[in-house]
């Protein structure tokens, strides 16, 4: 049990850890290539890509297998790959354990408010969404098992519509983890002045309340973890988020069991003009197809990719309708965007809950950043030093999670940025570009049957897309509106 824990809190986030995987394997192959054009002189020189300093052949070829080794390292942490000899070896209780720790996270607080604000009849919705996203995974393996060169989601969008395919699954991708840290620091916003209940704060220069000032303190003792290049340490970042996100789950429930709340007021059966909004509030909670590649790669069996996706959506639909309903039956409408929020403050297991749900952010920021540091560094001219490298990488990673904070100060509305998020982003990148990268690199090998069930998924996805980013940003800039005028 406890490798599975620790296999699910190193695979819990490839998306970014990968990352510094593939920016390590991309030195090392720069350094080989160096260390090939020596000729074997030992008297010739080459330079260290990475520290942008002349070495000699020899040492370039010491360097090379030490990085080889921490290369191959760092694969098997980021990707839960477990190698042995460079062999995939994860097997299918493993790969569903990664899978569903990848997909449970800040979706699940606001699952409560979305079927009350939805109605009862929306829990089909909620399913609708997790069987099709599980397609959606399904062909994704389809992809890969189609050229085994592609590793990643950009590399599928550049098989199917060559560089503007892997640019615009780029694009969204860093979206989503913008949107996402904004979200993340919403929620942060939300939760600390239960936590610090009673706790007054006051800077005479500075015109914040308690709750933005808390929040400024929160973000400030977090941006550390943005200097962090070690890989081992960003795991652990990983597995601490995992854990947060379980606790709150089984807090709600302990709730429900043994904290004497009632059961809340009326929900009706369907609310159909909620539904676009609620709709994108249920997509992001399955966003996740982005590192269903690396999970595709650490598999000893890769065949059961499917099985995979089945298992591992079933688990994490049935947790997500579970919650939905205990949230919403106990609260009612009186239930908040994050369940934690109306959680009764004088139980134990409320304080756990909240303290969850502020750490779950501290932990995140990291991973999140991660991939745009990669990209950052990897532009940065090679004889640029290590200390510059980390400057420029660190400075600018704490400049972009300022401008988040002060976004997320600006605009502190959780369930509508939620929205707008899985509307917006968390829909193209789990349903509408998977079928069409599918129907492209397939084409021609697919029956009919299936080209008219991926092109209607693709009609509807962007019927929910233009529905849901819609609604939602008109509820955003109605609220940001009131909140100008209070």
């Amino acid at each position: 049990m406890a490798s599975g824990w620790w296999c699910w809190s190193l695979c819990a986030k490839p998306k970014q850890v990968a990352s510094e995987s593939v920016h390590g394997a991309q030195l090392a192959l720069q350094r080989l290539t160096a260390a090939r054009r020596c000729g074997g002189s030992a008297a010739a020189a080459c330079v260290d890509v990475e520290a942008g300093k002349p070495c000699t052949c020899g040492e370039g070829k010491q360097q090379l297998a030490a990085d080889a080794g921490r290369v191959v390292a760092a694969v098997d942490v980021a990707g839960g790959q477990h190698h042995h000899h460079g062999k995939p070896t994860s097997s299918f209780a493993h790969s569903v354990i990664n899978m569903v720790g990848m997909l449970i996270g800040l979706g699940q607080l606001s699952t409560p408010y979305a079927l009350e604000n939805g109605g009862w009849a929306s829990v089909f919705l909620l399913v609708g969404l997790g069987v099709m996203c599980a397609y959606t995974a399904h062909i994704i393996g389809k992809c890969l098992d189609d050229d085994p060169s592609s590793k990643t989601y950009q590399d599928i969008g550049e098989r199917a519509f060559g560089g503007k395919g892997r640019v615009l699954a780029s694009a969204f991708i860093y979206l989503e983890i913008f949107f996402a840290l904004v979200s993340y620091t919403i929620s942060l916003s939300d939760n600390l002045p239960l936590v610090f209940a009673g706790a007054r704060l006051h800077l005479p220069w500075a015109h914040l309340t308690t709750t933005q000032l808390l929040t400024v303190a929160a973000v400030l003792v977090a941006l550390p973890s943005l200097w962090l290049r070690d890989l081992s340490t960003i795991s652990f970042l990983s597995f601490a988020g995992i854990v947060m996100s379980l606790l709150i789950f089984v807090t709600v429930v302990c709730v429900a069991a043994f904290g004497g709340v009632g059961l809340g007021g009326h929900i009706p059966a369907l609310r159909l003009e909620r539904i676009p909004a609620v709709s994108g509030l249920y997509m992001f909670s399955y966003a996740g197809h982005i590192v269903f590649p690396n999970i595709y790669a650490a598999m000893k069996d890769p065949s059961a990719f499917t099985k995979v996706s089945v298992a591992s959506f079933a688990v994490v639909t049935a947790l997500y309708t579970a919650l939905a309903f205990v949230g919403a039956s106990l609260f009612g409408p009186a239930v908040s965007s994050q369940i934690t929020l109306s959680m009764p403050p004088r139980l134990a297991v409320t304080r756990i809950a909240l303290w969850a749900t502020v750490l779950t952010p501290v932990t995140k920021y990291a991973l999140e950043f991660a991939p745009f540091a990669i990209q950052l560094e990897h532009h940065l001219p090679p004889t640029m030093s290590p200390r510059a490298r980390t400057l420029v990488r660190g400075g600018v990673g704490s400049a972009a999670l300022l401008l988040i904070l002060a976004l997320a100060l600006s605009v502190p509305y959780f369930q509508y940025v939620l929205s707008l998020t899985g509307s917006l982003v968390s829909v193209a990148i789990s349903v509408i570009f998977p079928c069409a990268f599918y129907l492209k690199i397939r084409w021609g090998r697919v029956s009919r049957s299936a080209v008219a069930l991926n092109a209607a998924m693709i009609a509807g996805g962007v019927v929910l897309a233009v529905v849901g980013t819609a609604s939602s940003a008109k509820s955003l800039v109605q609220s940001i509106q009131r909140g100008h005028a209070a």
